[in-house]
């Protein structure tokens, strides 16, 4: 076994693969960025070597720097995590040819499985099915577009060295293929130095199920089970479960047989996924194509943990070493269901828009780490760290682990409910309302579910007005109480001597005004009343502190324990059925203040011009494409907010841009009316 490894990645992969690694005796280097110099994966590894600047080109894809950096500390091995070079064929052949051990495939299965269409082509030869498609090596556009008419739409464009999704697009028509490919093909290149594509049908009703595989240097292979990643928003999996819901005995054995012939056939070691289309038919009948093969630990690995009861990095490290696999086939066992959910950085409400910010709080409930556990939270970043626009969004993986299926979704909900992030927008709430859906609850599960289910998912506001204002009523109050000294005359509980007391509140509620009157009443009571007219609600409030930002309240015939985080006058609610904001609004702060000026079109995150549809003097209508923008390792359309003429691009393709930044100028048609 090794003495020493160094860890080619960053944020929470690097941190789980320290922590096995702390486990069995092994010294581990981490590598860092300038953005990642105080980051968590530095902090938990034995040694540390900086690579580089901040963008991934400038560091984690530099595997030269990397190469040097194990070769100087005396490590004598690289575990290459997911994403950046873990699927590099050229990184795993120069660290044998440095004398390091690669853990994960040699270079060759990389490089045979690693191009979509090259392993959609060993398949074919191998006799697995395949969906309708082109996966040759011309790439002339026009051919392309043949070909994807010839196939017919919905067409899927795939980048052919992709992978998470990126690099991907669906295209409904002939006349959208040529942006559709262009656009994919930037994508592309930034993300995998590559902009080869290949064409197929797109699968209406797709499952997306995939096997883990593992295989040692001695011949031996097994496939550890299912997982099931339907559940997918941008083609990026968000909630994944194991085993795959509806799967049979027969169904599971032959795509598990499957696999491991896909694996067998590269002569693969290690850790690896073979990723299936699932096509559902009427009757419950569904029939399976092979998509393709991650050659590396996957995200979504902790699932196949909880139910096989094994740890996969110490699998992974103990068949590096040469040692053989630790279980055989009839060894594995299914146990109970996992379900596991992905936290990101990002505006569900705002076509999952990647955001960067501090983390000013993060609240997690009771849970193991890098462990298997009833909830097990697998995080690369604590309270106080800053998400950058250089890197994924992921901020943490949610793990439940239960009997059943049923048993563990209860936990899920339970487990997002007391995750507690302020600082930026995250996906707590949405993925509450996901595993909370009609389909998701029954497993009626297919990669359209998102979609199909969004009048329930987008733009819901669960807690309400009421009980958001008296939420932040009460935390105000609590606050203000806390700083009062003992004499009466800093006291602010509403005291008179005769008569009773009114105070204002104006708040912000989601871009609308509204309005709360608080009287103190003579047997101190305190009375509420939040908004106006027939909408208006009005009760008792009562309160208690129930330890820090933890509140036991009691309004409007309801009472339940809220959590309240302020943040300036932003005031963050977490209750039991869900979470929100709202801003309290000091009047005399903001008295002179000038209505927002219109007409500007701004980065909503920090990024990369990609280009400009428009130029100045052009007419848009309001939802036309402007410009794109890449953060993130992501590409974003910036889309016209109303009817005007462009007055001046502000800025070039190619120029880095900070949140916020003014792109270009609009005259509003209104304006100009």
């Amino acid at each position: 076994m090794f003495n020493k490894i160094l860890i080619a990645n960053r944020g929470e992969i690097a941190c789980r693969v320290a922590a096995t690694a702390r486990r069995m005796g092994i010294k581990t280097v981490a590598v860092y960025s300038d953005a990642d110099a105080h980051a968590k994966h530095v902090a938990v590894c034995d040694e540390a070597v900086h690579i580089g600047g901040s963008a991934p080109k400038e560091s984690y894809l530099r595997w030269q720097a990397i190469i040097e950096a194990a070769k100087a500390t005396g490590a004598q091995a690289i575990h290459p995590g997911y994403g950046f070079l873990s699927e590099n064929d050229a990184f795993a052949q120069a660290c044998a040819d440095a004398g390091l051990v690669f853990i994960g495939p040699p270079a060759s299965a990389i490089l045979a499985m690693g191009l979509k269409s090259e392993s959609k082509q060993l398949m074919e030869k191998a006799g697995v099915r395949l969906v309708p498609g082109y996966h040759g090596a011309d790439q002339d556009p026009a051919l392309l577009q043949r070909e994807a008419d010839r196939i017919g739409y919905p067409a899927l464009i795939k980048a052919s060295a992709g992978g998470g999704g990126k690099g991907m697009r669906i295209v409904e028509k002939s006349e959208d293929f040529a942006a559709a490919l262009a656009s994919c093909q930037r994508e592309a290149i930034n993300s995998f130095g590559d902009d080869a594509v290949l064409i197929e049908k797109y699968v209406q009703r797709p499952r997306h199920i995939e096997i883990q595989v593992f295989g040692d240097t001695l011949g031996n292979y097994v496939y550890l089970f299912e997982r099931d990643c339907s559940v997918q928003r941008r083609h990026q999996k968000v909630l994944e479960e194991a085993p795959a819901p509806g799967m049979t005995p027969e169904m599971r054995q032959q795509m598990g047989e499957a696999a491991v012939a896909a694996a067998r056939a590269v002569n693969y070691v290690g850790a690896g996924t073979v990723e299936f289309i699932v096509e559902q038919r009427d009757g419950g009948e569904m029939t399976f194509f092979f998509m393709e093969m991650n050659t590396r630990l996957q995200v979504e690995h902790p699932v196949t943990e909880a139910i096989t009861g094994e740890d996969l990095v110490e699998w992974q490290l103990r068949v590096a070493s040469g040692q053989p696999l630790p279980r055989r086939q009839d060894e594995l066992r299914i146990i109970g269901h996992a379900i596991e959910a992905r936290i990101c950085a990002e505006n569900p409400d705002n076509n999952f828009l990647p955001a960067t910010g501090t983390l000013h709080v993060y609240g997690l409930p009771e849970c193991v780490t890098f462990e298997r556990g009833v909830v097990r939270v697998d995080s690369g970043v604590r309270q106080g760290d800053a998400i950058s626009p250089f890197y994924d969004s992921m901020v943490a993986k949610v793990i439940v682990h239960g009997d059943t299926r049923e048993q563990a979704l209860a936990r899920l909900d339970a487990t997002l409910a007391q995750t507690h992030i302020v600082g930026l927008p995250t996906n707590v709430q949405f993925l509450r309302r996901v595993a909370a859906t009609p389909s998701f609850a029954k497993a009626d599960l297919d990669t359209g579910l998102i979609p199909r289910e969004a009048d329930r998912l987008f733009d819901q506001e669960p807690v309400g007005l009421p009980l958001a204002v008296a939420s932040a009523v009460a935390q105000t109050l609590l606050t203000e109480a806390a700083a009062a000294g003992n004499d009466p005359f800093s006291r602010r509980d509403g005291w008179r001597s005769h008569g009773v007391v009114q105070r204002r509140f104006a708040f912000d509620f989601h871009g609308v005004p509204a309005q709360a009157l608080l009287t103190y009443q003579h047997d101190g009571a305190l009375h509420l009343s939040v908004g106006e007219g027939e909408a208006q609600v009005a009760g008792v409030l009562a309160f208690q502190s129930q330890g820090a930002q933890c509140i036991d309240l009691q309004f409007a015939g309801q009472r339940q324990g809220v959590s309240v985080y302020s943040q300036g006058e932003a005031q963050y609610i977490f209750a039991a059925h869900g979470a929100t904001d709202i801003i309290e609004i000091d009047l005399l702060a903001h008295s002179g203040e000038a209505p927002a000026e219109g007409g500007r079109l701004t980065a909503p995150m920090p990024g990369k011009v990609v280009s400009f549809a428009v130029k100045a003097g052009d007419t848009v209508t309001k939802g036309q494409p402007l410009a794109v923008m890449e953060a993130m390792k992501m590409e974003h359309t910036i889309a016209a907010p109303a009817d005007g003429v462009v007055a001046e691009l502000l800025y070039a393709p190619g120029d880095q841009v900070t949140e916020g930044a003014e792109l270009l100028t609009l005259t509003l048609a209104t304006a100009a009316a």
